[in-house]
């Protein structure tokens, strides 16, 4: 995408604004991630303001955290609950909190901000790493399906008399990658909220996940543990050793 920065894409604008329209399915993520981590502490990769975080540590999981932004970062700090939390800034890539985990897990599509088929494989290596001999590693993620076969389209995310959400993509199958930008419109005049993502089908994290030394173990339509379809929208992906 041409004048997008990924490194620079959640600054202090987009941290402020972040949780302002929370997708709902935070609490359903949470036990899932709970019941997963049974006492032992978690690592969440692109840690983000701390929307599955935080409440994760409320519920008694020792929690750290890595993500690049210090924006993001700042925010989650300044968060009630925030102290709880330890977190580093870096590349989930390459880098994390010291010490070994029961679970890490990344969740809200954001293996797909990696934009190279090369630096999602080093997520995989990096979590497994990362893991205790029984940990494991979660990844939520849409599925591409209706993507797939469209290179170009727009969305009315959100319609109001005061205000206009567009969601304007551009697809490139050659290289997975989708440019997307998340356009308001209202009386306050234009926002842009642009993004890059590359996206995986299913089948290819888990050869991601086999180079890393991991196998799939369980695969989820959603939070609640609902079957994974071809209809499914997102799946919840768990891979251990």
């Amino acid at each position: 995408m041409e004048n997008f920065d990924p490194l620079s894409s959640f600054g202090p604008d987009v941290a402020a604004r972040y949780d302002d329209e929370l997708r709902g399915d935070e609490d359903d993520t949470v036990a899932f991630l709970a019941s997963l981590a049974d006492g032992r502490p978690a690592c969440e990769l692109a840690v983000g303001t701390g929307r599955i975080a935080l409440p994760l540590a409320a519920a008694g999981v020792e929690v750290c955290g890595i993500d690049q932004s210090r924006a993001m970062l700042d925010r989650l700090r300044a968060r009630p609950g925030g102290e709880r939390v330890r977190v580093v800034r870096g590349d989930m890539a390459s880098e994390a909190p010291e010490g070994t985990f029961g679970l890490v897990y990344l969740v809200f599509n954001t293996i797909g901000n990696v934009l190279t088929q090369q630096g999602q494989v080093d997520v995989f290596r990096n979590a497994a790493s990362r893991l205790d001999d029984d940990g494991v590693f979660v990844v939520e993620n849409a599925v591409p399906w209706q993507t797939f076969g469209r290179t170009q389209f727009v969305e009315a995310e959100r319609v109001t008399g005061d205000e206009v959400v567009l969601d304007v993509n551009r697809f490139d199958p050659t290289t997975q990658l989708l440019s997307e930008n998340h356009v308001t419109l209202s009386a306050d005049g234009v926002r842009m909220g642009p993004i890059a993502q590359r996206l995986t089908t299913p089948a290819e994290l888990d050869l991601m996940a086999r180079v890393a030394g991991l196998t799939l173990r369980e695969r989820y339509g959603g939070w609640r543990r609902e079957p994974f379809t071809p209809a499914s929208p997102l799946h919840v992906s768990v891979w251990g050793r």
